[in-house]
């Protein structure tokens, strides 16, 4: 499925988020605390987004992900990252490697998300940050109410006009799925992560998370 949208995964993103993704991209890349010299690596990384503006801090970045697809179009944005296949799951990366894992709008999309962030503290150095960027369900009107319409409704038809109905079908029952900022935070704290804090912004539709692994 993420082979077949490659190529109409940045538009789609810009058109359903008003082009506020790369804002929240910024906010994440700020809680990775990243900087030159620093080796990060960015999880889920589909077209590359993320990883390119962790790069654009100086950082040393590791993009991996698991549709080669993404990963072509990863590379096109940015040639000297170091864009690799990888299962989230199964990371093929040494403990303790590097100074921050992110992952942005991938987390719902792991089979065993416990496992997920298992995997990205394993390879984060002790002090080092692990970020998650993802969509969560507001709770109260009138925003729930505009929620549902927009990923029930709106977004499935946006799918079909792309061509890929399925894929964004997939989508809001996806974010149903995932669980609420407060049981993320639960499942980090299971993986060996400690201060863990999160923002909520976009009225509630976006979470940034971010623990420290101790």
């Amino acid at each position: 499925m993420f082979d077949r949208i490659a190529g109409v995964y940045d538009v789609m993103n810009s058109v359903m988020t008003a082009g506020m993704h790369h804002r929240w991209r910024r906010r994440a890349a700020d809680l990775a605390q990243a900087g030159p010299g620093d080796e990060v690596l960015d999880v889920a990384t589909g077209t590359g987004d993320l990883a390119v503006e962790l790069a654009s801090r100086g950082a040393n970045v590791v993009g991996s992900d698991f549709s080669e697809e993404m990963l072509a179009r990863a590379r096109a944005k940015d040639p000297e990252i170091e864009w690799e296949w990888a299962n989230a799951q199964d990371l093929p990366y040494a403990d303790g490697r590097f100074a921050a894992a992110t992952v942005g709008f991938g987390a719902r999309n792991f089979s065993d998300l416990p496992l997920g962030i298992a995997e990205m503290a394993r390879v984060v150095r002790l002090g080092g940050k692990v970020v998650i960027l993802e969509i969560t369900t507001p709770q109260k009107p009138p925003l729930s109410t505009f929620f549902k319409v927009w990923f029930d409704h709106v977004v499935p038809g946006l799918g079909r006009l792309a061509g890929d109905s399925d894929a964004y079908t997939y989508l809001p029952n996806s974010v149903k799925r995932f669980p609420g900022p407060q049981g993320l935070a639960g499942v980090m704290a299971a993986a060996g992560l400690r201060d863990i804090r999160w923002i909520l912004t976009a009225g509630g539709i976006i979470a940034i998370h971010v623990g420290t692994k101790a």
